[in-house]
Parts: C-alpha cells; structure tokens; sequence
C-alpha cells in the first residue's frame, strides 16, 4: 500500500455550467481545468457536469469510454491530476448518475449515486448505485458522494466499526438548489464532525433549464467542522490542502470513533 503523503491538494471547481450541452461544458472546463496543470493533486468537478441535472437520459447518455471518459482521461494525463465529477451514463439498458474517477494514468473508478432524488423524479429515471467504492490517491482515502446522498449519514458512516479509518475525506459532488442551500451549509460540516474526517462539497452556480437557481458554498471543512475554504456564490476555484498529521493527531487525541455503533446496512 502507498504511504500516505503528508499533504495531499484538492481543487474545487465551482461554475455555471451550459444546459444540456456537451461540447460547450467541455470546451468551458478544459480551460478552467488547465490553469490548475501542476497545482493540485485531485480535481473535483460538480455533478452531471457535461449537462446540467437533467432528467433527459435517453437523449444525453452514454456508455463508458466514450466522449466524456476519453475527455476526462486526456485532462487527467495532461494536468497529471486526478479527475472526478459525474455524467450520464448507459449501461445494460439503464442510466445511472455516476461519478467517475479517472487518473492520470487513464485508469476509471465509478460511484453510482444511491440516493435519487424523487422530487425531480431522479429516481424514475436512473437506477440506484449498491456499492460504495473508498478511492485512493497518493495513500489518502476518499469516500464519494452525489448530492441528495449528503442527508443519509449512515450511509457515508465511516468504517470504524470495520477496524480500520475507512476514509480520510469524504466529497460530495452536487446541483444543489438554493432554495435549500441552507441544508447543505449545515450537513457538510456535520458530515466531517461525525467521520472524523475531512469534508469537500462542490456545487454549481447559475440557473439551469428548468430556472432552478444555484449558489454554490462549495466549501472545505476539517475534522472539526471548521472551514478551510469557501468559494461563496461565484464562479470560482479554489485549492484547499489538507493534512495528514493533522488528522491523525486529531483521532489519536479525540477518539470518538471507538465509542461508535456497529451495524451493517442490508
């Protein structure tokens, strides 16, 4: 196993993004992704960033190592970063929301969203991911996340009750709606309070084209719940860093994790 890096840096990219459409998404990413060439070592896009939270996945899906894959790969090889975020994607006559994880060396992890969000009938129209994959990058664990995931904590539980850390930060990707944007200010930080972890949420601005409304707050918490960054309400980016002695120091002084609750989820 890799031993962990003693820092480990996250870009956060927080943009509008092009209704349902591709080719505008990627070509306004690749720029913004380019300028980040040599200064971060993962870099989070937000959800469904080629097209907007849309519901039309008959029209805008595609399988795996298609156009948005091979674009991820090529930006991944050429910032030598980690790249993630998520897309539409068909498989065995299903669509699901799922986020991918692509390396500079072209290798592709996947997380399936598990919660669908029904109110914009998410769930009618994407089947729902079983299996909650930890992805590694330079010794660090990251536990993935998808929006409407982030108001099910026992399903981001870390794995204390496993015997070992689990993850050292869990990420939440999202479309997030101002209208309840307050929620999402309050459970990003409870997330990392409660895993003992590091937390990343990165949500888009801008109004989409249904005219729902998006303010970002993508933010980084530490394992306090204190914040490290806030991108606010703009189109920005910005690199939080996070430390693995910090961390450890922390669990080691305040190990609630060995006062936790085992349970499997069935």
């Amino acid at each position: 196993m890799m031993e962990k890096s003693h820092e480990i840096r996250v870009a956060l990219v927080q943009t509008d993004l092009h209704w349902q459409n591709k080719t505008a998404n990627l070509a306004m990413l690749e720029e913004k992704i380019w300028s980040l060439k040599g200064k971060a070592d993962l870099i989070v896009l937000p959800e469904m960033f080629p097209t907007g939270f849309s519901m039309d996945a008959a029209k805008l899906a595609e399988p795996m190592n298609l156009t948005v894959c091979k674009w991820m790969k090529q930006l991944a090889a050429q910032t030598q970063a980690t790249l993630t975020g998520s897309a539409i994607v068909s498989e065995g006559g299903k669509f699901y929301n799922r986020l991918l994880w692509v390396s500079p060396e072209g290798m592709i992890e996947h997380y399936d969203k598990r919660h669908l969000f029904r109110m914009a009938k998410e769930d009618k129209t994407f089947s729902p991911g079983r299996e909650l994959p930890i992805f590694r990058l330079k010794g660090w664990n990251f536990c993935p996340q998808v929006c409407y995931d982030l108001r099910f904590p026992v399903w981001s539980r870390n794995g204390w009750d496993q015997g070992n850390a689990g993850y050292d930060i869990i990420f939440y990707i999202a479309s997030w709606p101002a209208a309840r944007v307050s929620a999402w200010d309050a459970l990003l930080p409870a997330r990392a309070i409660e895993n003992l972890s590091y937390s990343i949420g990165v949500n888009r601005v801008g109004t989409d084209g249904n005219k729902i409304a998006y303010v970002g707050h993508s933010a980084a918490y530490d394992f306090k719940g204190e914040k490290i960054v806030d991108l606010g309400e703009a189109e920005k980016i910005a690199i939080a860093t996070f430390s693995s002695s910090d961390l450890a120091e922390y669990r080691t002084k305040f190990p609630a994790w060995m006062d936790s609750d085992s349970f499997q989820i069935i």
